[in-house]
């Protein structure tokens, strides 16, 4: 995924957690992006982003409890997360 506009906003406006982002992997900075660009409400996106300031300021490397990102080619969906992207459907 890109950066959003809102998340590098975040990002440069904190020298702590711009220098965390850069010190992870891109596949972590991917799943990051991938947390905060699935929400589909705007108050929510804010929330994940300050929320992804906050953790990555205290060293978390991954947003916790993330099934992962559901837009990667190169790998299959697991039965787990298949089992979550139905129940989320269901709601919708």
């Amino acid at each position: 995924h890109g950066l959003p506009e809102d998340l590098k906003k975040a990002l440069e406006s904190d020298s702590s957690a711009l220098k965390k982002w850069e010190g992870i992997t891109p596949l972590a900075r991917n799943e990051w992006i991938c947390w905060n660009i699935t929400v589909k409400q705007a108050d929510t996106r804010k929330k994940h982003i300050k929320r992804t300031i906050t953790e990555l300021k205290e060293g978390k490397r991954r947003p916790c409890c993330w099934i992962g990102c559901i837009h990667r080619p190169d790998k299959a969906i697991s039965p787990s997360v298949q089992w979550v992207l139905d129940r989320q459907s269901k709601k919708g």
